[in-house]
């Protein structure tokens, strides 16, 4: 009797061993899931941003069709890849392309920052001023949704791949979380040092 109760302590104690590691892995993937809701709504005001500083450049810019079009082309990209995203935001191959486009957009809105810098009456406009700070700013803030986000993936990952949690994690599939990594391409660039 007594070996029967000992062996039933010994299953209760495994099962609630198992149902606080189950518990934890789901209070780690919430956090991953908070964490891309505080990015989508950053890139969502991104994204809204974009058509106005298209709009508002276009009559300075008319013979910049090609990068005003590379724009919006990559903003809607960027869209897709986020809404992809949105999906299962622990999804890494939605993870790896939304921070593809997102550094597709990035080096194109540098791009145009660049470009506008030739018409002296654009980078006067008062609208134009207040897109770029807004686009700035915003900027900004994805940085710190991202490096947030991040955080989250890691401790999940780590919860995940702990022993022996990762026994329960492969037990309900629980996948491992791609981190959000935006460069934009010139950053990968090594400049060029000349003494000459």
């Amino acid at each position: 009797m007594i070996s029967l109760l000992v062996f039933l302590a010994i299953i209760a104690a495994v099962v609630f061993w198992a149902i606080g590691i189950y518990n934890r892995l789901i209070n780690e993937r919430n956090r991953v899931r908070n964490g891309f809701a505080q990015i989508d709504v950053q890139l969502t005001r991104r994204h809204d941003l974009i058509p106005n500083l298209v709009e508002s450049v276009k009559g300075y810019m008319k013979h910049e069709r090609e990068t005003l079009e590379a724009v919006i082309k990559a903003r809607n990209s960027a869209v897709s890849a986020l809404e992809a995203a949105k999906a299962d935001p622990a999804s890494a191959a939605a993870i790896r392309e939304l921070g593809q486009s997102e550094g597709v957009l990035g080096s194109l809105l540098s791009r145009l920052f660049a470009l506008s810098e030739a018409y002296p009456d654009l980078k006067a406009n008062e609208n134009m001023l207040s897109l770029q700070e807004e686009l700035t700013t915003t900027e900004n803030k994805v940085a710190f949704a991202r490096q947030a986000f991040n955080d989250a993936v890691m401790n999940y990952n780590n919860t995940a791949e702990n022993f022996p949690n990762n026994v329960i994690a492969g037990m309900f599939r629980f996948d491992l979380a791609s981190f959000l990594e935006i460069e934009a391409e010139e950053m990968r660039e090594v400049p060029e040092v000349s003494f000459t």
